[in-house]
């Protein structure tokens, strides 16, 4: 065998290992198939932009016909705030559907940055936090309707991406004037089984 049959043989067996083990890892769900769609950075793709006058907010809100605006409590030292972003409001249907349906921002618990609150008044996050809506532990997530006023609050992770995706629709579909979200929960995975 010469020097280039030696190369052609390298050069075709190492096609051939590396179609064997990106067949194999997809066949064992190791690898992501290529219909799927890749995460969003949740920065761009999940919170909207904001000046932090959430009172104007809300007229936005009104005029883009959405159901209210969420809030997301968060803190930089929290790994529940960054598992979230990481594994739950980086997922493309998970954006598609709150975007849709609601204004979203994030506020810093410990922040100094001036915010104007629903009512207009002007005050720091940390104090619009914790004074307001009494976020002590993060993440803290807070949906408010078209008026302002608080409809659901959720505190801590969730345990992943399709039980966001309950939470969105118990507050769209209204469902949280008339029971708890844990029980709302526990009746979405019973009827899924």
């Amino acid at each position: 065998m010469d020097i280039t049959e030696k190369y052609c043989y390298a050069t075709s067996e190492r096609l051939y290992m590396s179609l064997y083990w990106l067949v194999l890892s997809m066949a064992l769900g190791i690898g992501m198939p290529v219909w799927a769609e890749a995460p969003q950075d949740p920065h761009l793709s999940f919170f909207d932009q904001t000046l932090g006058d959430f009172d104007d907010e809300l007229v936005v809100a009104r005029e883009k016909g959405k159901q209210g605006i969420m809030l997301f409590f968060e803190m930089d030292e929290c790994p529940f705030c960054h598992r979230m972003k990481e594994t739950v409001f980086n997922q493309p249907e998970v954006q598609a559907y709150f975007k849709e349906n609601f204004l979203i921002f994030p506020v810093d618990i410990d922040g100094d940055v001036i915010i104007t609150d629903f009512e207009g008044n002007s005050l720091k996050q940390k104090e619009f936090a914790f004074r307001d809506y009494r976020v002590r532990a993060t993440p803290v997530l807070m949906f408010f309707d078209l008026d302002g006023k608080p409809v659901a609050r959720y505190t801590g992770a969730t345990a992943d991406a399709q039980e966001f995706m309950w939470l969105g629709q118990y507050v769209v579909d209204g469902v949280y004037k008339d029971m708890p979200f844990t029980r709302y929960k526990r009746e979405r995975r019973q009827s899924s089984r």
